[in-house]
């Protein structure tokens, strides 16, 4: 079984460093832990990519982390089998010992440590309008006494990692703090307002969908290398692109799509080039990467090849070209490609106007063993401490996956609970803080009570008009501008589906590469928010809903990616040696809750270009 363990991890492009010891400690796990060699390398590289390791050789020294990230997987699969199994750790067991267990039981009011915290919720929970339904003084007062682990944990609000630490501003830290003393608390001051503008949110709420055809596919994926072949044809960089299926003994430049021979993954041994209609009628060709020293590759990536074909059944690769050209419109007339930049770019930016304060997180927005949301409780309480401008909320927001939602034995309607808990703490929070606040909402396809489809549309809501012009719902994925700023987000996790499909080589003499970044490039390099296909198991893609949804039209300055591996902020450039590099920050503020305990968000201060911006992300 150790050979099949070295090969497993071979043909993940893992080497290992001492055979023996590894190997000995993995047969050891897959007998523990009743996994299969395939099983246990592909644990593996969701624990190589979470902690952001360096290289591709398996040390000895990963074993141990490995080993925990196994037993936090076999306690998250107990768990989710007997959800009301509660597996004791050494904060239950202080809490039984504790002699002021007693004392300390009127402390727990909700989960707000500071004062200021328990004055915001005690603010929202009494306001008007909000005596009914779970939402009474008698339950909330009920729900108040009620002890939670979130309510319990230690460390809160801390920076686990901050970005261009330099440009933090102590200043504001240390007035929040100041507040937070005070016996009176004060209303917060406003902030000066941000300007909004929707830029792209497709497909528009109420539209039918399940209506695809195998003909709609076809058609979508045939455009996306057309524009391909397009660009590279006219940027002039690369000569005209020809049919790769053709036998040739010269080099040629060809475009396609990346697909794979059979089912399962895609590997250097069964990986294709799928031509265009116009080209080559759609035939695909084998790939031979022998020569290249490096490439990333997975199915639906759109690349520009050159290589030679001698015998017509196979295309030796010379290079790869996986980034699409500045001259993406090249294929438009003039006046649709004016009109497409003013739609993207409202205005000429400037420094001084593109500053921006927001917070930004992603559901769940309620622990596994409960609904009372406390984690966004404690977010608003956060944002109206720091007096953002913005706050960008993406869901799931009711999770589809939540044990009770799972098992039906909610006593309320979906639509309700999101009513109650989401959209009446969102409107105490913007009453709260004053016309100056701006609140975003974006769904995800885990959201039990919206249309399950992807591209997917914005909430459909109805909310006062004073309360809508500070709530505003986009659709997923969208585009859209603050203060000058461009901001695309899309809720579907394609980090991680990317990283389980994604074939790479790195030559030996360069540096470690990030792979967590080269992941999210991918996305502005294709110029798309979902470039894989065949979609992953279980996302509901629609072709033929919006096609244009699904396209980037610009890079933006903020991409948001929330994600389930680690969360991060990085800054991507893309661009070519012989020009200025297209600069564009990538945030995974990752999950607001996490099991019965809390996750991160990221809090960002953007002020013209990332270099001088600063992020947090901060633990709730």
């Amino acid at each position: 079984m150790e050979e099949e363990i070295k090969a497993e991890f071979e043909k993940s492009g893992f080497c290992l460093d001492q055979d023996d010891q590894i190997l000995s400690k993995c047969l050891t796990y897959c007998i523990n832990y009743k996994l299969s060699p395939a099983d246990l390398v592909s644990n593996w590289e969701i624990h190589y990519l979470n902690r952001q390791l360096n290289g591709l050789k398996v040390e000895n020294a990963h074993m141990d982390g490995f080993l925990s990230h196994l037993q936090n997987e076999l306690k998250e699969r107990i768990t989710k089998e007997e959800p009301h199994l509660h597996i004791y750790s050494s904060d239950d067991v202080d809490m039984l010992l504790s002699d002021e267990y007693d004392d300390t039981k009127e402390s727990f009011l909700n989960t707000p440590s500071s004062q200021y915290e328990k004055q915001y919720v005690e603010n929202y929970t009494s306001t008007p309008g909000t005596n009914e339904g779970p939402s009474s003084s008698k339950e909330s007062k009920v729900i108040s006494n009620r002890i939670t682990p979130f309510g319990q944990r230690m460390n809160k609000f801390i920076s686990q990692f901050v970005f261009n630490a330099q440009n933090t501003d102590n200043g504001l830290r240390k007035k929040e703090l100041e507040n937070m003393e005070d016996d009176v608390i004060r209303r917060v001051q406003p902030s000066e307002r941000c300007s909004l503008q929707v830029l792209r949110s497709q497909p528009e709420s109420g539209c039918r969908f399940m209506y695809d055809r195998t003909e709609d596919r076809v058609n979508s994926l045939e455009n996306r290398i057309r524009k391909h072949t397009n660009a590279y044809a006219a940027c002039g960089l690369y000569g005209e692109p020809t049919d790769a299926t053709l036998a040739s003994q010269k080099n040629v430049f060809a475009v396609g799509m990346v697909c794979c021979d059979g089912e399962g993954r895609v590997n250097e041994k069964s990986i294709l080039l799928q031509c265009s209609v116009e080209q080559s009628c759609g035939q695909r060709v084998r790939l031979d990467l022998q020569n290249l020293t490096q490439f990333s590759l997975f199915p639906g990536q759109v690349i520009g090849i050159e290589g030679h074909n001698p015998s017509g059944h196979c295309l030796i690769a010379s290079k790869v070209v996986d980034s699409l050209p500045n001259s993406l419109d090249a294929d438009l007339p003039p006046a649709k490609k004016q009109a497409m930049d003013t739609e993207t770019q409202p205005s000429p930016p400037s420094d001084k106007s593109r500053v921006l304060s927001l917070v930004i997180a992603a559901g769940p927005f309620t622990t596994t063993d409960n609904l009372l949301f406390e984690p966004l409780t404690e977010l608003l309480a956060y944002a109206s401490r720091r007096q953002l401008q913005l706050l960008i909320l993406m869901g799931p927001f009711i999770d589809s996956e939540h044990p009770e939602i799972k098992k039906g034995t909610v006593g309320r309607s979906f639509d309700d609970i999101f009513h109650v808990e989401i959209l009446r703490k969102l409107q105490d929070y913007t009453d709260y803080m004053g016309s100056a606040a701006h609140v975003i909402l974006v769904p995800s396809i885990r959201d039990a009570h919206h249309d399950f489809v992807f591209p997917q549309p914005a909430f459909d809501i109805h909310l006062p008009e004073d309360i809508t012009r500070q709530i505003t719902c986009v659709s997923n994925p969208c585009l859209f501008s603050s203060n000058e700023i461009i901001v695309s987000c899309c809720t579907l996790d394609i980090l991680k589906q990317l990283s389980s499909e994604e074939i790479s080589r790195a030559s030996a003499d360069m540096q470690p590469v990030d792979r967590m970044g080269r992941l999210a490039s991918h996305l502005l390099r294709q110029r798309s928010y979902y470039p894989l296909y065949p979609p992953s198991v279980g996302v509901p893609l629609d072709l033929s809903l919006a096609p244009e949804a699904l396209e980037i039209p610009s890079i933006p300055d903020l991409l948001l990616l929330p994600s389930d591996l680690a969360p991060f902020v990085k800054v991507l450039s893309l661009g070519g040696d012989d020009r200025e590099a297209i600069r564009c920050m990538c945030v995974n503020p990752g999950r607001l809750a996490k099991g019965i305990g809390g996750g991160t968000f990221v809090e960002i201060y953007y002020h013209g270009d990332p270099d001088k911006a600063n992020a947090s992300i901060i633990r709730i």
